[in-house]
């Protein structure tokens, strides 16, 4: 009972964070956005509805091509490719046309404003969902320290949160999340 109100407390804080106004000037503005949006939870996925879908190729890749998506783009910025897939996988099984029932899009399931922070115009698309949410962990990591766990919990549940905790917040989601995460790199 206390740590759901606990979690209801914090979800009104990071509500009244996200709608009060931003300095324009503010260069951290994107990483205050981000810390405002430190809650994301990665309920269960469900396909994109068909009514939604786009009539693009970018929709029907193979699960073999994405993995080979996100192993180019891991390279490309540096990131460990064995965390990127682990990651993918965990936020989408792979799939381009994933959708949370909290809005959370695509492969690496990236939520609108982190999507539109990140220069992302079409989360749909495999090749920019996969480039943003590789630079965005890419971010969590060196936020962190490269400390993969941290890294990984910021991605889940916010930077903001895992810096208020100290580590990996105390949301039993997040904690799964992380340790399964890292048990699929250290399976591979």
């Amino acid at each position: 009972m206390i740590q759901n109100m606990t979690r209801i407390v914090e979800r009104i804080n990071n509500i009244e964070e996200r709608f009060s106004p931003q300095p324009k000037a503010d260069p951290k503005a994107f990483s205050n956005m981000l810390q405002a949006a430190e809650n994301k939870q990665t309920p269960e996925i469900k396909q994109r509805p068909m009514h939604q879908a786009k009539n693009r190729t970018e929709n029907t890749y193979e699960k073999g091509s994405i993995k080979n998506m996100l192993v180019e783009t891991a390279q490309k910025y540096g990131v460990n490719s064995d965390l990127v897939l682990a990651l993918a996988n965990a936020e989408s099984g792979y799939r381009a046309d994933a959708v949370s029932p909290v809005g959370a899009v695509g492969v690496m399931q990236l939520m609108p404003e982190t999507a539109s922070g990140l220069g992302v115009a079409d989360s749909f698309d495999p090749k920019q969902n996969i480039d943003g949410g590789v630079r965005y962990l890419k971010q969590m990591l060196e936020m962190f320290g490269g400390d993969q766990s941290k890294a990984l919990a910021a991605y889940n549940a916010g930077p903001g949160a895992v810096q208020k905790y100290g580590g990996i917040p105390p949301y039993s989601e997040t904690q799964a999340y992380v340790k399964n995460i890292l048990y699929d790199i250290n399976n591979r």
